[in-house]
């Protein structure tokens, strides 16, 4: 039974990995040029201080996410992302689809526990 519950886990996550990765390009926030090591070697939260928030989530976020689902390690339990898009993008009405399912991911997480 636990198997079942892990591999759900997985596949919901995945699914809304695909989500954000879609909502990335509806909103042309996708980039085709990958960051600087500098940049992608960053050890502040969100590589806040060497990139946008939308080219960690792609070139970040979505890559180890999609590793720990490949290799059947433990997802994070505790997960904020979506207040931090809140805040970057407080006054873009067009990214809000985004920031749902940013969301959607942080409950899915968090739920997880």
């Amino acid at each position: 039974m636990r198997m079942d519950l892990k591999a759900m886990l997985y596949s919901q996550t995945q699914a809304k990995l695909a989500q954000i990765a879609q909502a990335l390009q509806a909103a042309e926030l996708w980039s085709e040029q990958t960051p600087s090591a500098v940049a992608m070697a960053s050890t502040a939260p969100f590589a806040c201080d060497l990139m946008p928030l939308e080219q960690w989530l792609q070139f970040i976020l979505l890559p180890r996410m999609q590793t720990l689902i490949e290799t059947g390690a433990p997802l994070p339990t505790q997960i904020a992302i979506a207040p931090m898009a809140e805040h970057v993008w407080q006054d873009m009405p067009q990214r809000q689809a985004l920031i749902g399912v940013l969301n959607e991911l942080d409950m899915l997480l968090n739920e997880s526990r």
